[in-house]
């Protein structure tokens, strides 16, 4: 870990803020640590690679920001607590929390592929990382009846992607935010999810292209899907959402979903389930297997 000087003045509401970002070397975490600095926030920096997290804190502070490091896996334990110590060492507050931490699938990863171990990997990547992390800072944010929390979601959780452990972690992710939200709503905490589309070292390369076209041929994903997949804008589109949710400008905003790709911004409602059928079961038996057949057969119901 390395000094990072004080806090610094800034713009939009942030300047001053303390901010401790999980996965913040590389791709979207990268850009979010960007932005966050360029609002006069002090960050601390963390990534898997010592030497790409000492070159983000040193162009940080070459840039005249503020920032220190620490090296590890979000979804290990101790690492998440690490970061949020380092911010109240360092900085003396904290004040928000993000997760961008993740790796990618094995290639053509299914169900079927993926081994125990392959699985257990990403569920530590992804939502592992993302607990840590709200449950490290929100002890911080809860004693101060103030705070942020922006993790990471992904459109795969929508089974849309295929693959098997990153969906399953990623839908992971927005099921805990939206508990944590309800959770820590009394406290003034706010937890809220990004489910970002932008060029990274996990939407790159051959493999990945390989993987688009698969699901393109498939007719899992739509040409226009598969276009955007293929091209996506970098990741300086996705941080601005980021930044604007960890802010007093979104202090109303919580337990909700975003998803963000170039220059779409989009809201998922409430997950709540469409009507088919009802009886009292005071006075009635439960239904019938014919009666299932009935009531959900059909392409009516989907």
């Amino acid at each position: 870990m390395t000094s990072g000087g004080g806090r610094s003045p800034g713009s939009a509401g942030l300047g001053g803020r303390v901010a401790v970002v999980a996965g913040a070397t590389r791709g979207i975490g990268l850009a979010v640590a960007y932005a966050l600095s360029g609002q006069g926030v002090s960050v601390v920096v963390n990534g898997r690679d010592p030497e790409a997290v000492d070159a983000t804190v040193a162009e940080i502070r070459g840039g005249g920001g503020y920032a220190v490091g620490v090296t590890g896996s979000a979804g290990d334990d101790g690492v998440a607590q690490a970061m949020v110590e380092a911010a109240l060492e360092e900085f003396g507050a904290l004040d928000i929390a993000i997760n961008c931490a993740g790796i990618a699938e094995p290639p053509a990863s299914t169900v079927l592929t993926i081994t125990h171990a392959e699985f257990r990997e990403q569920l530590d990547a992804h939502l592992m990382s993302a607990f840590h992390l709200v449950q490290a800072a929100g002890r911080v944010f809860v004693e101060q009846e103030s705070g942020s929390i922006v993790l990471t979601g992904s459109a795969a959780s929508l089974g849309m992607f295929g693959g098997s452990g990153y969906p399953a972690a990623k839908g992971g992710v927005n099921a805990l935010a939206l508990a944590a939200a309800a959770d820590l709503r009394d406290h003034h905490v706010r937890v809220n999810v990004v489910m970002p589309g932008a060029k990274s070292r996990l939407s790159s390369g051959n493999d990945y292209v390989a993987h688009i076209e698969g699901l393109h041929r498939r007719g899992i994903l739509d040409d226009l899907t598969r276009d955007a997949a293929l091209d996506p804008a970098p990741p300086e589109y996705v941080a601005p959402l980021y930044v604007f949710l960890a802010g007093d400008a979104a202090e109303h905003i919580s337990g909700e979903i975003f998803s963000a790709a170039g220059g779409f911004i989009g809201r998922f409602e409430t997950q709540q389930a469409s009507f088919v059928a009802y009886r009292d079961h005071k006075d009635t038996s439960p239904y019938s297997l014919d009666e299932l057949a009935d009531i959900l057969a059909g392409p009516a119901v989907r």
